[in-house]
């Protein structure tokens, strides 16, 4: 089975406030496919780690095509111990903002033939999807978006 692996991390400055999502997806062997951050408004950390997952599930989807989905594992990393929890079904999400949430990444987790994990890691192991968060906030805080 191929292999893809995905950081995500989600960030506010606030919590809520300004917030963004970043993405970085690998091959197996390491070589950076696509690398991605965002704004996305007011927010909270939470939800901002959750569209992280979202938008980086939809790329991967667009980057494999249909008939590679089915023979991919894709190993989503984060360093958020709490939303690999939740979106590994081990915790209740219980917020509300959250719930539509996880709806959609399920639904995106199913489209991609299940074949989709979560793992944490250490922030120290995550630096390059929180350096896309930082970028996108840095350059919304400039006026560049």
């Amino acid at each position: 089975m191929e292999r893809l692996i995905i950081y995500t991390d989600g960030g506010s400055r606030g919590n809520p406030g300004p917030a963004a999502f970043g993405y970085v997806i690998k091959n197996a062997d390491g070589h950076v496919l696509k690398e991605h951050g965002e704004t996305i408004g007011k927010a909270t950390n939470n939800e901002a780690e959750y569209q992280a997952v979202i938008a980086a599930l939809r790329k991967a989807k667009q980057l494999l095509g249909k008939e590679n989905l089915k023979r991919t594992h894709i190993e989503v990393r984060m360093d958020s111990e709490l939303a690999v929890r939740q979106l590994s079904g081990v915790y209740k999400i219980e917020n509300e903002k959250l719930q539509p949430l996880f709806i959609e990444m399920w639904n995106l987790r199913v489209e991609l033939g299940g074949n989709v994990s979560f793992t944490h890691i250490p922030r120290e192991q995550n630096k390059e999807a929180d350096r896309m968060v930082n970028e996108a906030l840095d350059a919304e805080q400039k006026g560049l978006f």
